[in-house]
């Protein structure tokens, strides 16, 4: 599940240091949404470095023709209520493996499981570990708003080996999650990246209105079964 661009016959180093650039940008803009005690303030930080980024970068997942007019992912006005303060248990057994394109396939396995967004959300989420050399942990989620209005394949919520952290510990064993802070994977915007989506076991029956949304008039692919390209 590499974030990296098929190479097309240009510089590759060129190609390698641009996605080192938006890798540490990535992490800089979530260590400096974790600064932050205001977790509005947070968001409009992290939704406005984010559409720059998807304007001007390299990397962006935005085709280099519709970049500059991009005016940054569509997202659902902050809402508190998709604040969840949950405890983790342990998960039952499960390993999968996705095809991720020239990388091969990418392994994880559950090792955690939400208690606390039952009652909100209605069902519980498994947190993954993705394996291989230095790991990380991965949170996606489809839920009932799929295909109407947020992406059909589901939205990433963490994804620690690109970055995208903002799982917040609190004493006890406590774990804060914000669906304000959920996004679409790369592939939702192009087809360059390959991505895993989220598995049956992470499916959320009812809406979740917060985070990346669809905007007007735009139409992803939703074929939650079929391997995609992906890049955040």
């Amino acid at each position: 599940m590499d974030a990296r661009r098929r190479h097309t016959g240009g510089n590759g180093v060129i190609e390698d240091t641009d996605l080192w650039d938006w890798r540490r940008s990535v992490a800089d803009l979530y260590y400096d949404v974790r600064s932050k005690s205001d977790m509005k303030a947070a968001w409009w930080l992290w939704c406005e470095r984010r559409a720059e980024m998807f304007r001007t970068h390299p990397q962006s997942p935005i085709e280099p023709a519709g970049r500059m007019a991009f005016d940054g992912p569509a997202m659902f006005p902050y809402d508190p209520a998709f604040r969840f303060l949950v405890r983790l248990v342990p998960a039952p057994s499960e390993r999968l493996s996705f095809a991720t394109g020239a990388d091969g396939n990418t392994v994880m396995r559950a090792f955690a499981r939400t208690d606390g967004l039952r009652d909100g959300l209605g069902t519980e989420l498994t947190l993954y570990w993705i394996e291989g050399y230095g790991g990380g942990v991965f949170l996606p989620f489809t839920d009932a708003t799929c295909d109407t209005e947020t992406y059909g394949g589901g939205r990433y919520l963490l994804d620690t080996i690109k970055g995208a952290d903002l799982g917040s510990f609190r004493p006890g064993g406590m774990l804060l999650l914000d669906f304000n802070f959920s996004y679409f994977p790369s592939c939702a915007y192009s087809s360059r990246y390959v991505c895993p989506l989220a598995p049956s076991t992470n499916r959320l029956p009812r809406p979740v209105r917060a985070g990346e949304r669809l905007a007007a008039k735009q139409n992803l692919g939703s074929d939650p079964l079929s391997p995609r390209r992906d890049h955040w």
